[in-house]
C-alpha cells in the first residue's frame, strides 16, 4: 500500500516537473517571440524613420525558411520572391483572392484614401459604315481590281461612290457605372464590338459617328482614352517566339503604373502621421507594384495567378508555325496583356471564346471582386456565358440591330420582357433566351399571352417599350443631369499619351528586340550559312588562277563584283518575311499606346548591325583573295566597308516594303519587283550609256547604280589594275571601267558609301513614317447582299419587308391547309405523296467510335513529372 502511495506520489511529482518543463519552454518561446516582435518593430521603426522616397522602395519580406522578416528593396525584388510573396497572398484564386482584395482596400481606407473611379455615359450614339452591296464585295480579282480604281476615284472626286450607308448603332444611349459589372449580350451582327470600341475611344476613322461618350463628363478630346480605358479584342496576337510571362512583363512595363506610386507616397505619409502599421505582406505588394520600370513585375505574377496562366507561365505562347500553348490559354493571355495595366474601365470582347465553362466562371469572378472592392469599371461581351456566369453581373446591356434592347439591372431583365410578352422556359438559360427572343426565327417559342395570337416583334419596337419601361426612364432620367465634373478624382483620368519615359519604352523595346534575336537564332546561322554556300560558289566560278589581268578578265572580274553586291543585296530579303509576320502585333500595341513607332524600328535596325559584321565577313573574308582582287589591304577593307553598307541599305529597304505593304503577299510581290528594278537599272545588265534617256532616272535613284560605281573604282583604281594598255594612255582598270559607263574618279567610292548610309537612313526614316500613319490592311468596307441591308433597314424602322408578309401568309396558308388535312384524314395515296416530296438536305450517317484515347503534355513542374501526359 505504502509502495503504490508512493508510486502515485512520484508520477505526480514527476508529472509536476514535465509541466514545468512545458512551462520552461513556453515562457522561452514567448521570450523568443517578444524578442523577435522587438526586433520587427526596431527594423520598422527604423524604415520609418527614412524619407519618403526611400521609404516607400524598402519593406519587410517574409522570408520562407523559418518564416524570418527581411529588409528588402521592393524596386530589386527577385521573381522567386514575387512568386513566393504572390503564392501566400493568393494561394488559390478561388478563395484567397477575394480576401487579398479587401485587406488591400482596408488598407486604404484607414487613412481616407479613396480609389479613383470611372463612370461611363454614351448618349444618342450613332454611326454609319459604308458596305458595298451586291457582288461588288466578293473576293475576285476583277472586283479587287474594280474596287482599287473606284477608292481611286472617290479620293480625286472624278466618280461618286457606288457604296452604301448601313447604321450599325442606332440612337443608342446608357450609362455605365463603377463597382458594377456589365455584361453585353447579343446575336452576331447586332454592334457589340462597335459599342465597345466606341466606349474605348478606339474607332475606325472611316466611320460616321454622332452623339457622344464621356468619361466623368469629360470628352473624349480632353484625356487620352487608349491609356484610361483597356479594350481587350477577341483577336488573339501575340508574338509566338515569347513566353507567357515575357509577353504580360512586356506589356506591364510599356503601360506603366499609373498613379500607383503617386497614391503610395500619399498613403505611406497618412500611414506614418496616424503611426499605422500595415500588413507587412501587403505593403511589400504595393511598394512592389507601384515601382515601375522592372523587367519582371510582381503585377505580371499576380494577374497569372488569378487567370491560372502559372501552370504555363514559361511555355511559349507559339503561334500557326510555332507550338506553344492552348488557344484558350491565348486568350487569357490576351485578357491578361491588358489586365497587368493601370486602366480602371475594362471593355472586354467576347474573352470566353476557347474557354471551359468553369474557367470561364473563375476569371470572371475574379473581375468581379476586382471591380466591387476596388472600384472599377467593366463591359464583358461573352457568346453564351453559362447560367453561374451569367449571374455574377449586376447590369446587362442587350443589343440587336444596333439598338439597345435593354440595359439595367439583371434582375428586371425578365420583368421587361414578360411586359412585351415573351417568357423564359424554366429549362433555359436566361442568357440564351436574351440571345434568341429578338431573332425572327427562334421568338415565336416564347410567347406566352395565349389570349393574344403572336405576331413578330421587330427590335424597333423592343427599344420603344424599353424607353416606356421604368428602368428605361430611370436611365433617361439620369442622362438629363450631366455629371458633376467636380466628383472626378484627379487620377480617374490618364492625360499622358505613355505609360512611361520615351527612354523606358526604348530600352523595353531593345530588350525584347534582343530576346526576340535570340529565339530567332537559327534565321541568322541559316543565312551566314547560305552566305558561306555562295561564297564557295564564287570562289570556285571566278577562281583566281583561271583569271588574268587585262581588259578581257577586267569584265569578269567587273562580274564577280556584281554578283557580290547582288548577294549581299539579296541577303537583306529575309527581313521582309520577318518584318511582315511581326506588323499585326506591333499594330495592335501601337493603337493601345504601348510605345511609338520610332521606338519599334529603331531596335530593329541598330541591333542588326553586329550581325551585319560576320555575315558580310563571312563573304568577304572568304572570297577576296580567292578570286583574286586587288591585294592591298586597305582596298579590301574598303570592300568590306562597302558591302556593310549595302547590306544595311537592303535590310532597311525591304523592312520599308513590308511596312508599305503590311501583307505577305503584297509585300513579297513588290519586294522582288524592286530588287529586280534596281538591278537592271544598275549599270552593270545595261550600262550607263545603253539606258534609254526616259529611263535615265532610274539610274540615278537606284542605290545598286551608286554601289556599282564604289565597288569598281575601288578594284579598278588598284596598283594591280595600274598597267597601261597597248596602244593607248590609259590603264586597264580605266579601259574596264569606261567599257561599261562607270565612272573613273577614285571619289566616286566615297559618292557611294554615302549614297548607302543616305539611303539606309531614308529607308529606315520612311518605315518608321509609315508605321506612324498606316494601319493593318484590312477591308474597311465590308459587303452585304441586297436583301440583308434592306432587312436591317426595316429592323431600325419597325417596318416589315413585303417579302417577308408574303412568306408569313404562305406559311400560315400552309399550316392551316396541313391542319385541315389532318383533321379530315386524308390518307393513301395524297400521304404517300406528301412524303414523297419531303427531301432531306443531307445523307443520313452513322458515326461509331471505340477504344477512343486523347492525351496531352503536362507541364514540368519538378524531375518526377518530365514526359508525363494526362490521358483525357
Amino acid at each position: 500500500m505504502d509502495r503504490e502511495i508512493h508510486r502515485v506520489t512520484s508520477l505526480r511529482r514527476d508529472s509536476s516537473l514535465w509541466r514545468r518543463g512545458d512551462d520552461v519552454f513556453s515562457r522561452t518561446s514567448s521570450r523568443f517571440q517578444e524578442e523577435e516582435d522587438d526586433e520587427e518593430a526596431l527594423r520598422w521603426a527604423a524604415l520609418e524613420r527614412l524619407p519618403t522616397y526611400d521609404r516607400v522602395r524598402r519593406g519587410m519580406l517574409t522570408v520562407e525558411d523559418g518564416g524570418e522578416k527581411v529588409e528588402v528593396d521592393v524596386g530589386r525584388l527577385g521573381a522567386h520572391e514575387s512568386r513566393a510573396l504572390i503564392e501566400r497572398l493568393v494561394r488559390a484564386a478561388d478563395d484567397d483572392h477575394e480576401n487579398f482584395l479587401l485587406k488591400l482596400k482596408e488598407r486604404m481606407d484607414r487613412v481616407g484614401i479613396d480609389y479613383p473611379t470611372i463612370e461611363v455615359r454614351f448618349e444618342k450614339l450613332e454611326i454609319e459604315a459604308e458596305v458595298r452591296v451586291g457582288n461588288r464585295g466578293l473576293p475576285t480579282l476583277i472586283n479587287s481590281v474594280t474596287n482599287t480604281l473606284e477608292a481611286v476615284g472617290n479620293a480625286l472626286h472624278v466618280i461618286p461612290s457606288r457604296k452604301q450607308a448601313m447604321t450599325v448603332l442606332h440612337d443608342v444611349s446608357g450609362i455605365i457605372k463603377p463597382r458594377r459589372m456589365t455584361l453585353l449580350l447579343g446575336p452576331p451582327g447586332s454592334g457589340k464590338t462597335t459599342l465597345l470600341l466606341a466606349m474605348a475611344g478606339k474607332l475606325d476613322k472611316d466611320l460616321k459617328v454622332s452623339g457622344k461618350v464621356t468619361y466623368n463628363g469629360h470628352a473624349m478630346d480632353e484625356f487620352v482614352p487608349q491609356r484610361t480605358a483597356a479594350y481587350i479584342s477577341q483577336h488573339d496576337l501575340h508574338i509566338g517566339e515569347m513566353t507567357v510571362r515575357e509577353t504580360l512583363a512586356f506589356s506591364a512595363r510599356c503601360q506603366g503604373v499609373g498613379t500607383r506610386y503617386e497614391m503610395l507616397t500619399e498613403l505611406a505619409r497618412r500611414e506614418k502621421a496616424a503611426n499605422i502599421k500595415p500588413d507587412h505582406d501587403i505593403d511589400v505588394y504595393m511598394k512592389a507594384s507601384a515601382m515601375g520600370g522592372q523587367e519582371s513585375s510582381i503585377v505580371t505574377e499576380y494577374i497569372l495567378k488569378i487567370l491560372g496562366l502559372d501552370i504555363c507561365a514559361d511555355t511559349l505562347v507559339g503561334n500557326e508555325m510555332l507550338r506553344g500553348i492552348s488557344g484558350g490559354q491565348r486568350k487569357r493571355v490576351t485578357t491578361g496583356e491588358m489586365l497587368v495595366g493601370p486602366a480602371k474601365a475594362l471593355f472586354m470582347d467576347e474573352i470566353s471564346t476557347g474557354l471551359d465553362s468553369s474557367t470561364t466562371y473563375q476569371i470572371v469572378n475574379s473581375l468581379r471582386q476586382t471591380i466591387h472592392i476596388l472600384g472599377g469599371t467593366a463591359v464583358i461581351s461573352l457568346l453564351q456565358p453559362a447560367p453561374e456566369t451569367y449571374n455574377l453581373f449586376d447590369d446587362i446591356i442587350l443589343l440587336s440591330d444596333g439598338q439597345v434592347v435593354y440595359q439595367g439591372p439583371r434582375e428586371n431583365v425578365l420583368e421587361f420582357f414578360e411586359f412585351m410578352g415573351f417568357k423564359c422556359p424554366g429549362r433555359k438559360g436566361v442568357a440564351d433566351f436574351l440571345q434568341e427572343v429578338t431573332s425572327k426565327k427562334d421568338q415565336e417559342q416564347y410567347w406566352y399571352r395565349g389570349d393574344r395570337p403572336y405576331r413578330f416583334v421587330p427590335v424597333k419596337q423592343f427599344a420603344d417599350a424599353f424607353r416606356s419601361f421604368h428602368v428605361g426612364k430611370s436611365i433617361e432620367n439620369e442622362l438629363k443631369v450631366p455629371f458633376d465634373r467636380t466628383r472626378s478624382h484627379p487620377a480617374a483620368l490618364a492625360t499622358s499619351k505613355f505609360g512611361v519615359s520615351r527612354m523606358e519604352l526604348l530600352k523595353a523595346t531593345i530588350d525584347r528586340e534582343l530576346l526576340l534575336m535570340k529565339r530567332n537564332a537559327f534565321m541568322y546561322i541559316f543565312k551566314a550559312v547560305n552566305l558561306t554556300l555562295m561564297a564557295f560558289i564564287v570562289m570556285t566560278t571566278f577562281f583566281r588562277t583561271n583569271m588574268h589581268r587585262n581588259v578581257e578578265y577586267g569584265t569578269i572580274y567587273l562580274g564577280a563584283l556584281f554578283f557580290a553586291l547582288d548577294t549581299i543585296m539579296f541577303n537583306g530579303f529575309a527581313e521582309l518575311a520577318m518584318t511582315v509576320m511581326k506588323l499585326p502585333v506591333f499594330f495592335k500595341q501601337r493603337d493601345l499606346l504601348f510605345f511609338p513607332a520610332w521606338a519599334y524600328t529603331i531596335p530593329s535596325w541598330i541591333l542588326q548591325i553586329p550581325i551585319t559584321f560576320v555575315e558580310v565577313g563571312v563573304y568577304v573574308f572568304t572570297t577576296y583573295y580567292v578570286i583574286g582582287f586587288d591585294p592591298s589591304v586597305s582596298r579590301f577593307f574598303k570592300q568590306y566597308l562597302l558591302l556593310l553598307a549595302i547590306n544595311q541599305m537592303s535590310s532597311s529597304l525591304f523592312r520599308f516594303i513590308a511596312g508599305i505593304g503590311r501583307d505577305m503577299v503584297v509585300s513579297h510581290t513588290f519586294g522582288p519587283l524592286s530588287l529586280l528594278a534596281f538591278a537592271a537599272l544598275g549599270g552593270f545588265i545595261l550600262a550607263r550609256p545603253d539606258i534609254k534617256k526616259w529611263w535615265i532616272w532610274g539610274y540615278w535613284i537606284s542605290p545598286l547604280s551608286y554601289a556599282q560605281n564604289a565597288i569598281s573604282t575601288n578594284e579598278f583604281l588598284g596598283p594591280s589594275w595600274n598597267q597601261i594598255v597597248s596602244g593607248t594612255n590609259e590603264t586597264i582598270g580605266i579601259t574596264v571601267l569606261k567599257n561599261r559607263g562607270i565612272f573613273t574618279e577614285a571619289k566616286w567610292y566615297w559618292i557611294g558609301l554615302g549614297a548607302m548610309v543616305g539611303y539606309t537612313l531614308l529607308f529606315n526614316l520612311l518605315y518608321t513614317l509609315a508605321l506612324s500613319v498606316l494601319s493593318p490592311l484590312t477591308d474597311a468596307h465590308p459587303s452585304m447582299s441586297e436583301e440583308e441591308l434592306k432587312e436591317k433597314h426595316a429592323n431600325l424602322t419597325g417596318k416589315a419587308l413585303e417579302g417577308h408578309k408574303e412568306k408569313n401568309s404562305r406559311k400560315q396558308e400552309l399550316e392551316l391547309s396541313h391542319i385541315s388535312d389532318r383533321n379530315s384524314g386524308i390518307s393513301g395515296v395524297d400521304s404517300s405523296d406528301s412524303r414523297k416530296r419531303m427531301v432531306l438536305p443531307f445523307t443520313p450517317l452513322s458515326l461509331t467510335f471505340n477504344d477512343t484515347k486523347y492525351s496531352v503534355d503536362m507541364p514540368e513542374v519538378n524531375f518526377l513529372s518530365m514526359n508525363m501526359r494526362a490521358q483525357l
